[in-house]
């Protein structure tokens, strides 16, 4: 896989600050006499995270001549309905390791985080109501809403080899393209920038949030344990088809479709799985289907920097398009 040419570490230290400053505001939002909430809103936050979604507007709002405090608890609001999501995620998955550590609900059972979550939800937006801005509750509600449907989609096409490139792009935009849009919007609208400016900075977020659940999705192909978290192939375990193998079934011959069909239903019901997912890593290769998958992430990466084009050159939109490149080429 080819390096990143910017320096995203950079970006990451130069907002150091305004990072910290959103983690204690999400972990506020944990507040709580229900003492579980905020016991499970310490083992959350601290387990980690790179905190994008929140960079993602603190750099927008930037971008827009906007630095007030604002932009500080906004990233917060979105940070934390990025952290509602993994818990109900990590619920409906059964997954019992969220970037190394053990998930809340292994911890603390379905239930007890199920309303954690939905929790941290109701209180993110409660938030967001008290800065008096309708444009931006528009754009974390239809977010929101559209999150909650991209993972029923998800779920409806679960084991489903038939599903379409054109539908699975519609969850991956639903499921994490919208949150990060949203985020670049808020940025805008703080900035008060006119429409064309808010359209294009949503553009850019949904471009790049995109490319980032794609490349998620094909590191699940390439993983090693340590280093992401989970084992290769857990997504297809768990009946996620996704765009390396829509890409593999479109190519193959009607033999090869047949036992790439065959795969898919068989995953998880034995302990077969590493013949299998073996199998598919010669038929990936064959037919470079991995290769295909990443140059897919590049063209949204790319159309996501074009939308950027509508903005002066600074150091700031140059931030941001290190962002989006970073997309393609981290490992974790």
């Amino acid at each position: 896989m080819p390096e990143l040419t910017c320096d995203v570490n950079t970006v990451f230290s130069t907002y150091s600050g305004e990072l910290g400053k959103v983690e204690a505001e999400l972990l506020n939002l944990f507040n709580s006499s229900a003492l579980m909430i905020p016991s499970i809103g310490s083992h959350v936050v601290r387990s980690g995270g790179k905190r994008l979604r929140p960079l993602f507007l603190v750099l927008g709002a930037e971008l827009c001549g906007y630095r007030g405090h604002a932009r500080i608890v906004l990233a917060s609001v979105i940070e934390a309905i990025h952290t509602a999501s993994l818990l109900h995620d990590d619920v409906v998955d059964s997954a019992e390791l969220r970037r190394g550590s053990p998930t809340a609900h292994s911890v603390w059972g379905n239930q007890i985080v199920v309303l954690v979550g939905d929790f941290l939800y109701s209180n993110a937006l409660r938030v967001a109501v008290s800065q008096k801005n309708q444009k931006i509750m528009e754009a974390l509600s239809e977010a929101t809403a559209r999150m909650t449907e991209g993972e029923l989609l998800q779920l409806s096409k679960i084991g489903d080899p038939e599903i379409k490139e054109a539908e699975y792009l519609q969850i991956i935009s639903a499921k994490t393209g919208a949150l990060i849009s949203a985020a670049c919007r808020i940025g805008a609208i703080l900035g008060n920038k006119e429409r064309r400016y808010e359209e294009a900075l949503s553009d850019f977020g949904m471009k790049t949030g995109m490319a980032f659940q794609m490349m998620d999705d094909i590191l699940d192909y390439m993983a090693v344990e340590s280093r992401l978290g989970k084992r290769p192939g857990k997504d297809l375990e768990e009946g996620k088809i996704t765009m390396p193998l829509i890409y593999l079934l479109q190519v193959c011959d009607e033999d090869e479709k047949r036992e790439v069909k065959e795969i898919v239903t068989g995953m998880g019901t034995d302990k077969g799985n590493d013949e299998r997912l073996a199998r598919l890593s010669v038929l990936f290769r064959k037919y470079n289907t991995i290769e295909e998958s990443m140059n897919r992430a590049k063209g949204l990466v790319r159309e996501a920097k074009e939308a950027l084009e509508v903005f002066a050159s600074s150091p700031v939109s140059e931030a941001l398009s290190c962002l989006a490149d970073y997309a393609l080429y981290r490992s974790s």
